[in-house]
């Protein structure tokens, strides 16, 4: 095992925390690894939502580049900022055990704001497309603001403004051990596909970091993952797209659950389903499938042409 493996990842804290988590799993079965911090543009462009950006895989392309140029030999990633049809020639090679895939509010004073009755204009601030839908789907007479920036940015964006609060996946927040006291947990909030799960990819004809890296993945949160994945794939839809998937194996068995939204959160269709392990292979792809038949199409093409007017 003389190969030094080059592992390349975006220079934010948390993208950080992912490589060193992934190098430490390596090197705790006797490989050798040095980290390689490439800037990616969705770390440089912060003043503009990532759906008007207009392109899925802003965060990957960078590392994407510098694998096919043999500048790193695997590329680590949040797996949901991944889009779900990979470069030629690159292959996922490992994802490790999830987090906690919920989104948590974190807000600044009091929770009253959430009461209807409340009567105060309210701001809730997110770069997400998914976690805005979803909000104003339940709080339509809310506003939500853009907010973009790593996650120490966004904290003090938060503490700056006169927001109400904001939205935050809760792995990220956790694994910096920055989650603050005045938080929730958004149970009702589905998460993005293949929230909190960390992912390494590799060049399809590597076989040395291949067979590395297979030995450190989690099987469960693959077949999870790659259920979500298939379910976004098969919508259509890219990385910012207003929807959320969640898989989950309990005895043997995996649940379902989905939903699109449209942009401004009017609209929605969702679906919850089960099948067993064993037969859970295209429980993604079918139940995408089925939310299609049920208006989904023309969600789909209503979301996409709202976010073409922003590009």
């Amino acid at each position: 095992m003389k190969k030094v493996i080059r592992i390349g990842t975006r220079e934010s804290q948390l993208a950080l925390w992912q490589a060193l988590t992934v190098q430490d799993e390596l090197q705790k079965i006797g490989y050798q690894t040095e980290i390689v911090p490439i800037t990616s543009e969705g770390d440089i462009v912060l003043d503009v939502p990532l759906y008007e950006m207009g392109i899925t895989g802003i965060f990957t392309k960078t590392l994407d580049v510098a694998l096919l140029t043999d500048k790193i030999d695997i590329a680590v990633h949040s797996l949901k900022d991944v889009p779900t049809r990979l470069p030629k020639g690159l292959v996922q090679a490992a994802v490790l055990k999830r987090a906690d895939c919920a989104d948590i509010l974190v807000y600044k004073n009091q929770l009253d704001f959430l009461d209807s009755k409340a009567g105060n204009p309210v701001c809730i601030a997110t770069g997400s497309l998914r976690r805005k839908a979803q909000w104003l789907h339940r709080f339509p007479d809310h506003q939500v603001v853009n907010l973009r920036g790593n996650v120490n940015t966004r904290l003090k964006k938060l503490e700056e403004n006169e927001w109400n609060g904001a939205v935050f996946a809760k792995a990220g927040l956790e694994r910096l051990n920055l989650i603050p006291e005045k938080h929730l947990v958004l149970d009702w909030m589905i998460p993005a596909p293949a929230q909190g799960a960390v992912m390494i990819m590799t060049k399809a004809s590597d076989g040395f970091s291949l067979e590395a890296l297979s030995q450190i993945n989690d099987t469960n949160t693959e077949i999870c993952t790659r259920i979500e994945r298939m379910f976004l794939q098969t919508l259509e839809g890219g990385c910012t797209a207003p929807i959320g998937a969640y898989a989950e194996i309990k005895d043997d068995k995996v649940y379902f659950t989905a939903a699109v939204f449209d942009v401004d959160g009017k609209q929605k269709i969702d679906i919850a389903q089960n099948a067993s392990l064993l037969n859970a292979q295209n429980l993604g792809t079918e139940t995408a499938n089925t939310i299609l038949q049920k208006g989904g199409k023309e969600l789909m093409e209503k979301i996409k042409r709202s976010l073409q007017k922003n590009e």
